[in-house]
């Protein structure tokens, strides 16, 4: 069988996509820290491997009887990012081109890594495509589209490199992240019974987990001419911060909806148009949905604690644990 390594596959995005890897046929490896708890359920084709992909060692004996890799591991987001500048360069930079480079030794056939829609900064325009000058506006951005860069210094007819930049990934998943807009917005709705929208007006592109998910099963299998060296935004509809907030205050029912004045005016229209006509994926869950499933984990208990708990939310985890 075609074992997928997937590195940071105990993250939020990964506690979803490694269960899906599985049941599709996949035996999987993950290399993660497990800061967020053992959110993986054992399986016969799942190996986990704790450590960093700062130890190449580690990385090593990771990518051993591995054919493809997955790249998710990094600090995420800005405010994580700028909590340790040097931490956050040390994982999402530095240790991302020795990577590579140990994955080519190992035999890896097809590298995919999840850069972010962030990479293109603001822009005027109201369509943002891949083609489109990248002009990122913080280290966390900057260092990714920096990694787009390393991998394509390698790729080959026996490497085949391709980029996802992912838009703002919500709902539920094992590992939760209740620090991104729709999953803040509906935790605080369910919780509160108010919802507090930043400025209103900015467009922010985001999408359900489980589409997310799916396109990487997509340029997985997809031909090696397809993907090779091709980047790919992955978003559902673009929506004002107002309209989300709308959407999840009718999901949630009888809860305030307050629009507050914000400088923050960053406001941005991503195009997934490219991998719908090359590759045939559209996202076909709405982020209605999206904060449904949250709803529907609120009301089993699965997320206990969930306005507090370090767990949830990558600063605070950070901080707990001193990670250096």
């Amino acid at each position: 069988m075609t074992r997928i390594l997937v590195a940071g596959g105990a993250g939020y995005v990964g506690s979803k996509l490694v269960p899906a890897l599985l049941k599709s046929g996949y035996e999987v490896s993950v290399l993660d820290l497990y800061l967020y708890g053992e959110v993986l359920k054992p399986h016969p084709n799942l190996k986990e491997i704790k450590g960093d992909i700062r130890d190449l060692a580690v990385v090593k004996e990771a990518l051993e009887g591995c054919d493809h890799v997955i790249h998710l591991a990094c600090i995420s987001n800005d405010p994580s990012f700028e909590l340790n500048p040097d931490l956050g360069r040390s994982i999402n930079f530095d240790a991302f081109e020795p990577f590579v480079l140990a994955s080519k030794r190992a035999g890896i056939r097809r590298f995919i890594y999840a850069s972010s829609s962030s990479v293109y900064g603001v822009k005027a325009d109201p369509n943002v495509v891949e083609t489109m000058e990248l002009e990122p506006l913080t280290d966390y951005s900057k260092f990714k589209a920096a990694c787009e860069q390393v991998l394509w210094k390698y790729i080959d007819e026996s490497f085949i490199g391709t980029v996802l930049r992912p838009a703002t990934v919500c709902g539920y998943a094992p590992r939760q992240r209740l620090d991104v807009v729709v999953n803040i917005l509906t935790n605080h709705a369910y919780h509160r019974r108010k919802i507090r929208v930043m400025g209103g007006e900015q467009m922010r592109p985001n999408i359900h987990i489980d589409d997310m998910v799916e396109a990487y099963a997509v340029v997985l299998e997809a031909p090696d001419e397809m993907v090779q060296g091709e980047t790919f935004n992955v978003g559902y509809h673009n929506h004002t911060v107002r309209e989300i907030g709308e959407m999840v205050a009718r999901v949630v029912g009888g809860c305030e909806l307050e629009i507050v004045p914000t400088d923050d005016n960053r406001s941005y229209h991503v195009s997934s148009q490219k991998i719908g006509e090359k590759l045939g994926f559209y996202p076909k869950r709405t982020l209605e949905e999206a904060a449904q499933s949250l709803v529907d984990a609120f009301n089993e208990n699965k997320l206990p604690d969930s306005l507090e708990h370090p767990r949830y939310f990558n600063i605070k985890t950070m901080q707990r644990v001193g990670l250096k």
